[in-house]
């Protein structure tokens, strides 16, 4: 076989080569992103215990951190820093409350080390520990946002639940009122009948007596003129005066 051939065997094994590497990557990108995107790293905050109401989820990866400190939780911050908080090591340097929701900075003096947690009904939900001053304030700040990001629903739910009792309470007491108001009226409506009965026996009976007046009158007028009769009859034949 001469030079030539040789050299075409060698191409044609390259380009088969080829073919098959890029084959496999081909095949391997749907795996590792099968909407076509950038894979997006894992999901580190710590679960919450169930509550009685669905927790408004977080965002996977706080804008504040790196990527190295968006992974931390994973490495077990959380259970570090529960350990931790039954020592007395630990400083207590800020803390946000915005309804359940929290967020803490921590100091351990020893180590020269911060940690920052933000929570859900003293529960720590995410963990992250550095050396940097700065860089724990300023992730402290972003969890503080994120608690008042968290606990809007939950506030509002607060205020019309509070809105809600006012307002019971109120249809309770007009209710009460308007009985009491219908009450009085029922006894104005039957002290009225009772008064229009009274009103309209009493005309009758004064009916009945001006007609009883008459017939004495009339009777009295004649029982007059009898006596002046008798009286006549009785003088006559007398001198006069």
């Amino acid at each position: 076989m001469d030079r030539k051939s040789k050299l075409r065997q060698i191409a044609v094994a390259a380009i088969v080569a080829l073919g098959v590497v890029q084959g496999a990557h081909a095949q391997a990108r749907p795996e590792n992103n099968a909407t076509g995107g950038v894979v997006s790293q894992a999901a580190t905050a710590t679960a919450l215990p169930a509550t009685s109401q669905p927790l408004q989820a977080a965002p996977a990866q706080s804008a504040a951190l790196t990527p190295e400190e968006a992974g931390q939780s994973a490495a077990g911050n959380v259970a570090e820093l529960q350990q931790m908080i039954k020592g007395s090591d630990l400083s207590e340097l800020r803390t946000t409350y915005n309804g359940s929701y929290g967020a803490s900075l921590l100091f351990h003096g020893k180590e020269m080390t911060y940690y920052v947690a933000l929570f859900q009904q003293k529960n720590f939900w995410r963990v992250i520990k550095t050396q940097d001053a700065a860089r724990a304030e300023m992730i402290y700040r972003d969890f503080a946002r994120q608690t008042a990001q968290l606990s809007d629903v939950e506030i509002r739910r607060t205020q019309l639940e509070a809105q809600k009792a006012f307002t019971d309470r109120m249809i309770a007491l007009s209710q009460s009122r308007a009985n009491r108001l219908q009450a009085d009226l029922d006894v104005a409506r039957q002290q009225q009948t009772i008064v229009a009965n009274q009103q309209e026996q009493t005309r009758a009976e004064a009916v009945a007596l001006a007609q009883q007046k008459t017939a004495a009158q009339a009777q009295l007028q004649a029982a007059q003129r009898q006596v002046r009769e008798l009286q006549r009859q009785l003088e006559s034949g007398l001198p006069a005066h």
